[in-house]
């Protein structure tokens, strides 16, 4: 995914940029169900708190998620 939406932003195609991180729902939604991200183990709690923070870094290249609603319901 990494290497279709550096692509996308290059170009421009910012929608495009954004259906690609869309697409990753699951596996974010998969990850935040399944993997403890403050593990007391400081390797692994620095790494989950990285690859976290790479996805937080692709959205704010294409959109200030911060100005999104949550979800009614």
């Amino acid at each position: 995914v990494a290497a279709t939406f550096q692509s996308a932003v290059m170009s421009g195609a910012y929608d495009e940029a954004l259906d690609h991180l869309a697409r990753l729902r699951p596996v974010i939604d998969a990850f935040f169900d399944r993997v403890l991200v403050m593990d007391p183990d400081p390797s692994k709690r620095l790494n989950r708190l990285a690859l976290l923070a790479r996805v937080r870094d692709a959205f704010q290249t294409v959109a200030d998620v911060s100005r999104l609603s949550a979800p009614e319901g």
